[in-house]
């Protein structure tokens, strides 16, 4: 990466600091952007889990377009290690802190150098994902469970080891002994192996007359641990036949016999060791009863139980020096006890909502606990707490959900987007430098829409309520009620004075954007309305819907104008033609076309045929002449708005194009597909000018600036891109 000569020198100053990528040349909206990108606007989901070094000082999160890496005590950003064409699902610290590996649902593992971000090899293992990743102590092996397969590398090279067979179904956990010389393997199919890791060759595996329903296909392995001196392996396993939602059991094992030990009695669903390794205190297990146990893993004797969560206990950690056990729980709280006494210690609340899957887990120097929470509810974010007082440290932000709308302002110069994460979030566009958050909304955010003045900005969500903002403060100034299901879309009249919004109750209204007043309900539509288009004038209001039909509203008095029959098939885009003598409508599957009207008189004016598949959406060129219509069928086509005439087929996306739109002069035109890329073709030539790369999944909204020189880009990878 480039550096200034001043940084060359201060690295003589700071050669104890452990990572310098990145963090002098630019903030973090700038960080592994693909060419042509101007800025990354987000940080993407959390999509896996999170790995300390060890040396406490770094903090590695799998995310949805990468993986970000924190300065542990301040909460920087670092660097952003890019390379996965798909979510990375699994991080990982070597021992010595000096590898990162990285597993992803593209079906690799990306080894890294911690110290400076770049990339060292590519493990291919072709097991859908690398959903379990653990390096040996000794960190010259890596083992990569998946698919019904466990692959052993060698770290240093990336060379190919072994490849361990013989599971039936999804490798969940890899383990191996404290001496690197034996790896266990947990998976669906119901049982655990033991391999030996030099030659790769089957030892053992757990089944037997002492547990005779352990190799039943309904088991499901979840996780496997060996002790801390190597002797003993504990596993934990879900029968999903047991009683319809499940029955389960914590089960020890000799390593060096197969022979199993003990079962712990009750309902137990994962298990850890204590760090101990001279005399194994206690197993900490999770039960059905919102409880924690605490066993002694010699004699299986019940140490004492954790009493606190109100809500089923989903893991358990035992700090580095054995003396604290941190617990979460589907009550939303993370606590912290004293393994000696039982003794609460610490509540850690402040999530905002339910937890649909989280981690956590301490620092190696024990201080910080790092909480983690994955997809629940509208929040996705790391927070950091002090062990010793329970203080909350930080949040690490900018991780949010899908992006459904993205919006420039008429000047140019702000960037709005909606989220999935239920807020609207603003941007200099010309910098990419995050301004403010609108919160306030309390479910996913469907439509974003700025005022022509460029002074009140509407979003509609899936709360059922259309809200104004102030857009230059970000400042509430009403909520629209009134619909009865999601909100899907928003869009003010030419003259501002006007919103409509189209929902989920086959309704769209009409709101004097001034008052808040409601004006008008338009009813008629027997199914969803997906698409709205006002005139030019204002005057009229188009609507495609779900029931096949096309109708015309007269903006001021609320009054059905007509409608307009023909398609066979959803209506999925209408647009008027820049006159507002023309409307466009695109026809869904099984009807595969675009029909032209006339607005005045309602009449039919020609069918153009020849996509293969449903028209999702169409776009009339700033002169009129031209008509675009991007198809399921991969193919962006344009035809002579005034004959029908095609004028040319425009082929390269690999899948469904999704939304096209022409650049304010007319001269190019951009489509979106469910390839995760977005194309910008000359409308004069047919040529393809430029494809964007860089989203990791489908782009679902973007738009030119008024100047036509930038397009911004908004991703269900939870990031808003500009180009």
């Amino acid at each position: 990466m480039k550096r200034t000569l001043f940084t060359l020198v201060l690295m003589f100053a700071l050669v104890s600091t452990p990572y310098l990528p990145n963090t002098f040349a630019q903030d973090y909206t700038q960080f592994s952007l693909p060419e042509g990108a101007k800025a990354r606007l987000g940080k993407g989901n959390v999509t896996g889990n999170i790995a300390y070094s060890p040396d406490s000082t770094r903090l590695a999160v799998a995310g949805s377009i990468g993986i970000w890496i924190y300065d542990a005590q301040t909460g920087e950003e670092l660097d952003l290690l890019t390379g996965h064409t798909d979510w990375v699902v699994s991080v990982a610290f070597s021992p010595d802190g000096n590898t990162l590996a990285s597993g992803s649902y593209d079906g690799t593992v990306l080894l890294w150098d911690a110290n400076t971000g770049k990339h060292i090899h590519t493990l291919t293992t072709f097991l859908i994902s690398g959903e379990s990743v653990a390096f040996s102590p000794d960190g010259t092996t890596l083992a990569v469970g998946g698919l019904a397969e466990v692959i052993l590398w060698e770290v240093n090279t990336g060379s190919h080891l072994h490849t361990l067979t013989g599971h039936t179904d999804w490798v969940n956990s890899v383990s191996f002994s404290p001496d690197g010389q034996t790896l266990a393997t947990g998976s669906d199919d119901g049982t655990v192996r033991l391999w030996e890791v030099n030659t790769g060759s089957h030892l053992l595996t757990l089944t037997g007359d002492t547990w005779e329903d352990f190799t039943r296909d309904t088991w499901d392995v979840y996780s496997v641990l060996f002790s801390p001196d190597g002797t003993t392996l504990a596993l934990a396993s879900i029968d999903w036949d047991g009683g319809g939602s499940g029955s389960s059991a914590v089960r020890l094992w000799d390593v060096n016999t197969g022979k199993h030990i003990r079962t712990l009695p009750g309902l137990l669903r994962t298990v850890a060791f204590s760090p101990d390794g001279s005399i194994l205190t206690s197993i900490s297990s999770v039960s059905d009863d919102n409880t924690i146990r605490l066993w002694d893993a010699n004699t299986g004797r019940h140490l004492r139980t954790l009493i606190g969560h109100t809500d089923w206990v989903e893991s358990v950690a035992f700090s580095p020096d054995g003396n604290t056990l941190a617990s979460s729980s589907r009550d939303d709280i993370v606590r912290l006890w004293d393994v000696n006494t039982g003794r609460h210690l610490h509540t850690f609340a402040g999530h905002t909502d339910d937890f649909y899957y989280h981690e956590f887990l301490f620092s190696p120097d024990g201080q910080t606990l790092a909480v983690q929470t994955l997809a629940g509810g509208n929040e996705n974010t790391v927070r950091l707490w002090d062990v010793n007082t329970g203080r909350h440290i930080r949040t690490l932000t900018g991780h949010t959900l899908p992006v459904n709308s993205v919006v420039f302002s008429p000047d140019g110069n702000t960037l709005a987007s909606g989220s999935y994460d239920a807020t609207v979030r603003l941007w200099d566009a010309n910098t990419g430098r995050h301004l403010r958050t609108l919160e306030g909304h309390t479910s996913s955010v469907e439509s974003v829409s700025f005022r022509p003045n460029g002074q009140t900005l509407a979003s509609g969500s899936s709360d059922e309520t259309v809200r104004l903002w102030d857009a230059n403060t970000g400042r509430l100034l009403r909520t629209l009620t009134g619909h009865t299901s999601s909100v899907r879309s928003v869009s003010f009249s030419p003259d501002g004075n006007t919103i409509a919004s189209a929902s989920g109750d086959d309704t769209l209204s009409l709101w004097d954007v001034n008052t808040g007043r409601h004006i008008h309900t338009l009813i008629g539509h027997t199914h969803l309305v997906n698409s709205f288009s006002f005139s030019p004038d204002g005057n009229t209001l188009a609507s495609g819907s779900s029931d096949e039909t096309v109708r015309l509203w007269d903006v001021n008095t609320g009054r059905h104008l007509r409608t307009l029959t023909g398609h066979t098939g959803s209506v999925t885009s209408v647009a008027f033609s820049p006159d507002g003598n023309t409307l466009a409508s695109g026809g869904g599957w099984e009807d595969d076309t675009v029909r032209l009207w006339n607005v005045n008189t309602g009449r039919h004016l020609r069918t153009l045929i020849g996509h293969t598949h449903s028209v999702t959406s169409v776009a009339f060129s700033p002169d009129g002449n031209t008509l675009a219509s991007g198809s399921s069928d991969e193919t962006v086509r344009l035809w002579d708005a005034n004959t029908g005439r095609l004028l040319r087929t425009l082929t390269g996306h690999t899948s469904s194009v999704r939304s096209v739109s022409f650049s304010p002069d007319g001269n190019t035109i951009a489509s979106a597909s469910g390839d995760d890329t977005l194309s910008l073709w000359d409308v004069n030539t047919g040529r393809h000018i430029h494809t964007l790369i860089g989203h990791t999944h489908l782009v679902n909204s973007f738009s030119f600036s008024p100047d036509g020189n930038t397009l911004a880009s908004g991703s269900s990878d939870e990031t808003v891109r500009l180009w």
